[in-house]
């Protein structure tokens, strides 16, 4: 009931939905047949199957990079996050990483589900990446950067906002900087200035850790966070203080302090985009980013971080991956999300001041880009003439669609 409810306030979610649902399969059919490129494909749809859908735009060799980069990157996660494994078997693996990736025999058995799976099967990954043209030395040098970092704050607690950025840097800036050695590599752009591809990276990571609290407070056998120390004690005196209720007030507090240093990173993020001149790479890059503002919309002021899962709806997610395709898309975007957060921000919280700040810098930046009168509005949604009959009609045919794509839909 819970998609019928979301179609009837959102009838205008039925279409993207579809075509987001048939985009996914033709991007399933599109695996390669040989063995281990089809293990990696595979995977990255497991893995993360919005990443495998965006990615499935690009230019077929610059995919074949991006994917091994990927799951290069998630394996190197895989071992950082498995708190089973000890510290003192974890950081040599960590720091090593980049060397493993050469050797087809390495793996190392650690993570849960298809993340295991990964490992225990790396092999194929590697035997991928040796047989990629361009692009190794850079998938190298950001895995052995990457792997010293994660070792670093495995045995460093992140005591500081200058620790935060510098552990952000680590996970996700150096993807971003990865990337844009990839899109130089083969050919598509010109090498972007190495703080704006930090940025792009580090505007993700922030939003995620922002969004995973309560799931990454309640890991077991041991929960990581990295939530600032400098931030969350000016608040609580422990971390997992927050998710208390009579803790309510200064948990949300604390929240909007999050959100409102995350968004340091937009104005980078805006002049990377703008800058990107291969329409699948442009959209490769914006449609998180907008994802990541949205959520950061949706997160702000929000008790329900602390009580559970906060995320976009499906058809609002759909409707994003379907709009965006230009600068005049991202800018809307922005601009509309940027709004709504700052008709959240109560005026006596603490940092109210300095949040409308930032956001009155990304309202103005998207208004003198002068295209905002062309796009299509996440506030004022297009009013629909549907009727609850035709709503819950057009979903019965959905459902039954689906069914028939994909017989194990419901399961996926």
């Amino acid at each position: 009931m819970g998609s019928l409810g979301a179609l009837m306030k959102h009838p205008d979610d039925f279409y993207p939905l579809l075509k987001l649902k048939m985009a996914a399969r033709n991007a399933e059919k599109q695996i390669p047949s040989e063995p281990h490129w089809g293990f990696c494909f595979s995977m990255l749809h497991k893995v993360s199957r919005s990443f495998a859908l965006v990615i499935q735009q690009l230019d077929t060799e610059l995919r074949h990079a991006v994917c091994i980069f990927y799951l290069v990157l998630r394996a190197l996660d895989t071992v950082e996050d498995d708190t089973s494994v000890a510290a003192d078997v974890k950081v040599p693996i960590l720091i090593d990483f980049y060397r493993h990736i050469y050797d087809p025999d390495w793996h190392f058995s650690c993570g849960t589900k298809e993340y295991k799976v990964l490992m225990d099967q790396f092999h194929h990954v590697s035997a991928a990446f040796l047989e990629l043209e361009k692009g190794l030395e850079a998938i190298e040098d950001i895995t052995l950067r990457m792997g010293a970092g994660m070792a670093k704050f495995i045995c460093k607690e992140v005591e500081t906002v200058d620790d935060y950025d510098e552990y952000c840097h680590y996970v996700a800036g150096l993807v971003g900087l990865g990337l844009s050695k990839l899109f130089h590599a083969y050919g598509s752009e010109d090498l972007a200035p190495e703080s704006l591809s930090n940025s792009m990276g580090l505007f993700l990571q922030k939003t995620n850790i922002i969004r995973d609290y309560l799931e990454d407070i309640n890991e077991i056998p041991k929960s990581r966070m990295f939530w600032p120390r400098q931030i969350w004690s000016k608040y609580v005196k422990k971390l997992e203080d927050l998710k208390d209720e009579e803790n309510s007030v200064k948990a949300v507090q604390c929240l909007n302090d999050m959100v409102t240093n995350a968004l340091l990173h937009v104005d980078d993020c805006l002049k990377y985009m703008s800058a990107l001149r291969d329409p699948a790479i442009f959209r490769f890059c914006a449609i998180p980013q907008i994802m990541a503002i949205g959520t950061l919309a949706l997160c702000y002021n929000n008790i329900k971080v602390f009580r559970g899962v906060v995320k976009m709806r499906r058809g609002l997610t759909a409707k994003v991956i379907d709009r965006t395709k230009s600068m005049t898309d991202v800018y809307g975007a922005f601009y509309d999300f940027s709004y709504i957060l700052k008709a959240k921000v109560d005026k006596n919280d603490p940092n109210a001041q300095k949040t409308v700040s930032r956001l009155d810098s990304i309202l103005k930046t998207c208004r003198d880009s002068g295209v905002l009168n062309k796009r299509k509005s996440y506030i004022i949604e297009n009013q629909s003439n549907y009727t609850p009959f035709v709503v819950v009609l057009l979903f019965i045919i959905f459902a039954i669609f689906l069914v028939n794509l994909n017989p194990n839909w419901p399961n996926n």
